[in-house]
């Protein structure tokens, strides 16, 4: 008779781990900083409908890296959550730190009860009434959850973009200023990474920042009435950045070729130029 397969907590909690960590490392990253008129929600996302951030409740967003259908379970389970305790109780009782809380709880029995724990990096962010009652709650794969001051940062190259974070000042900056830190931040990432990552083509720029048409901007305003969350479109994004949107270049061109021809050959212009992906 063979012997049943057998293997130690020890192991199988350690290759969990190491399974969870590939799987993020693999990810696009996000950053969540504080700034002088709330936070600010950046990260690498080339998709227009499936979302990295999004808003959970009143003055409450959330942010992660890692596989999107785990994440978006994480979110819709978040947002309902929140939505019932509001219901039951009072809205001022749904905060973010009951509802990173929650998050711990459900990563954590994920990690120790199912085969395959979440590949997955979250971030709980509460805008509050004055900077230093902002609230930032990192949670990992297996439900570790730390209060991060000033900004978190998940999936890819982590530990170099918070590095290039750490060495500005983003507390008491503006809007603009926070995103042009964070945008640096992820092109030391590029330059970090670059040789050993497959990125596609066409998502960073000469200089290692990524397009703009490659960034999901969102921020939690602090002086926004009720509602606190907001998305930046990439018209604002690129008017922050001193850059043009993604297509703008490439559209004046072909109207200047077509005038060129009109006046030429009396033909009609040519087509406009490649539309945004």
């Amino acid at each position: 008779m063979s012997m049943p397969f057998y293997a130690s907590p020890e192991q199988l909690m350690r290759e969990r781990s190491e399974l969870a960590r590939k799987g993020i490392a693999k990810g696009r990253s996000a950053i969540v900083l504080t700034y002088a008129g709330g936070v600010l929600f950046v990260a690498e996302n080339p998709s227009k409908t499936l979302h990295k951030v999004s808003e959970i409740y009143d003055r409450i967003g959330f942010a992660a890296a890692g596989r999107y259908p785990e994440f978006e379970n994480l979110r819709v389970a978040g947002i309902r959550h929140a939505d019932l305790t509001g219901y039951a109780y009072d809205r001022r009782d749904v905060s973010g730190r009951s509802l990173a809380s929650f998050y711990a709880k459900t990563l954590g029995a994920i990690f120790t009860e199912q085969i395959k724990p979440y590949e997955v990096e979250i971030c709980v962010a509460e805008v509050g009434a004055a900077p230093e009652l902002d609230q930032l709650y990192h949670l990992t794969y297996d439900g570790s959850i730390i209060e991060e001051p000033g900004f978190v940062v998940m999936g890819g190259q982590a530990e170099t973009i918070s590095n290039a974070l750490r060495d500005s000042e983003h507390g008491g900056s503006s809007l603009a200023e926070a995103l042009r830190g964070a945008v640096r931040a992820l092109a030391a990432e590029s330059t970090a990474a670059k040789g050993t990552t497959n990125r596609p083509t066409g998502t960073k720029s000469e200089t290692g920042k990524p397009a703009v048409g490659q960034l999901e901007v969102a921020v939690l305003e602090r002086d926004r009435p009720h509602r606190a969350f907001r998305r930046v479109p990439p018209s604002a994004v690129a008017e922050m950045l001193g850059e043009q949107p993604d297509g703008a270049g490439t559209q004046a061109g072909a109207a200047s070729a077509g005038e060129t021809s009109d006046s030429a050959t009396d033909s009609d212009p040519s087509p406009e130029g490649r539309q945004p992906e």
